[in-house]
């Protein structure tokens, strides 16, 4: 995918990531007493810092530092000292007297956050809605691309298509094992052009972290912003399942540390937000979507902060629920218009089956057999289970299983791929000619 920054803004503004760096306090739009607590917390942490380190922290350069830093000195909070002799400020280093080390205990306690300077809220929210997820375009040959060796309907590769078009949200839903939440997870590569993300953004006289390298990945290999309090990043794709709780979806705040986790959808924003398993939830569904209505229709989400201060947020994500359930068994009709897309994704068809099967053979370095294909077909319509994606995998999985178990490579046979399947279903209760218990044929190590 190209990884480019996004148009530019349609009034012909400057995105706030592609503005030139701070040169002074006044350009950070940030308070002047914040920055110096800020300063203090980390040559507080670090006992004594350089200028250069100090910057490289803080992600500010000289010219901001500088009236701080003499504002503290002034103030007899610190002292500096020059150690090196290149004459330069590269010999500065800083370090908090008496006074200066209370004062920065204090502020720990107050905001345990230190790490490099925060933007604004205005700022963030106008980069998001300039680099937003919906301007994108998905192409019938970037789906191709990118789907070319999934075997699925072109019906559904062109649902969600043109569902990553309309930057709204999509449902997937459809039996257990159909391959929802593959595909979901496949729509990643969909997502085109890099994005420009904060390392914090400051709401309040409060600081969200928001950079998480377990979710954001940065873009290599890519100029990199002026302002280095942004970084250059992929558009992210988030994945939560049954540990969601609609706590997750508020500012998380930690008393003893004094610190803020901002939601996971807050984090995906500018990318994909996957639901997995909708309806297996710690909380109900009516509850998970009434959260989501006014967010989905007014892409903007409200949030607060641990003082009762309520701010709106962007809510630039495409949302995609993946359920078992249909979804007019999960929302009524007021939230379900609010979905775009609702994509069923089946059983295979016999032919699709049969790719899938022989591609997992391939994978795992096995014959393929047409004699016990064939017979794993004819166990399919005798206990009426429909042909699933998961089947092959988990099924094949087993005769590599017994294969390590008997030391020798694995083989597609008749009696260890129906051994498989009654492992699987649990079929073997002697009602068709299997019996439980001792052994009644032994193959290679596997009782029949």
């Amino acid at each position: 995918m190209p990884d480019n920054y996004p148009e530019a803004p349609a009034d012909g503004s400057v995105m706030p990531a592609a503005m030139r760096a701070p040169r002074n306090v006044a350009d950070t739009g940030l308070p002047f007493l914040f920055l110096v607590e800020l300063l203090m917390k980390v040559i507080f942490q670090r006992g004594q810092i350089g200028l250069p380190a100090l910057s490289a922290h803080v992600k500010l350069g000289a010219g901001v530092l500088e009236p701080l830093l003499a504002f503290m000195r002034a103030e007899k909070l610190c002292e500096v000292q020059r150690n090196g002799n290149s004459g330069t400020d590269a010999d500065l280093y800083y370090h908090l007297v008496d006074q200066g080390r209370l004062r920065a205990a204090d502020y720990l306690r107050r905001n345990a956050y230190c790490g490099p300077a925060p933007v604004t809220l205005a700022d963030y929210s106008a980069q998001v809605q300039a680099q937003s997820v919906a301007r994108m375009q998905v192409t019938r040959d970037i789906v191709q691309l990118q789907f070319g060796e999934v075997v699925v309907s072109p019906q559904i590769l062109d649902q969600l298509g043109c569902a990553m078009n309309s930057g709204r949200a999509l449902f997937l839903h459809g039996p257990a094992g159909s391959g929802k939440t593959y595909l979901a997870e496949r729509l990643h590569g969909l997502l085109s052009g890099a994005i420009a993300l904060p390392y914090a953004v400051m709401v309040d006289g409060e600081v969200l972290p928001f950079l998480d390298p377990m979710l954001h990945t940065l873009a290599s290999e890519a100029p990199v912003p002026p302002d280095p309090r942004w970084v250059r990043a992929l558009r992210p794709t988030v994945l939560t399942g049954g540990e969601l709780t609609l706590d997750m979806l508020d500012l998380q705040f930690d008393p003893g540390s004094r610190l803020y986790q901002a939601p996971p959808h807050l984090k995906a924003n500018n990318g994909i937000f996957i639901i997995d398993d909708l309806g297996r939830q710690r909380c109900s569904p009516v509850e998970l979507m009434n959260r989501w209505i006014v967010p989905m229709a007014r892409r903007v989400d409200y949030l607060s902060l641990h003082t009762g201060y309520k701010f709106p947020v962007p809510f630039d994500v495409i949302v995609v629920f993946s359920s078992n359930m249909a979804p007019q068994h999960l929302a009524d009709d007021s939230f379900l218009r609010r979905i775009g897309y609702k994509i069923h994704v089946g059983a295979l068809n016999g032919q699709q089956y049969e790719t899938v099967f022989r591609h997992v053979c391939q994978q795992f370095g096995m014959e393929f057999n047409h004699a016990a294909y064939d017979s794993l077909l004819q166990l399919h319509g005798q206990h009426g289970r429909p042909l699933l994606a998961c089947y092959p995998r988990d099924i094949l999985a087993q005769l590599c299983d017994v294969a390590r178990y008997d030391s020798r490579p694995p083989r597609l046979e008749i009696k260890t791929l129906r051994w498989a399947w009654d492992n699987y279903f649990g079929t073997a209760d002697g009602s068709d000619g299997i019996q439980n218990g001792p052994a009644v044929v032994q193959h290679e190590g596997v009782s029949k």
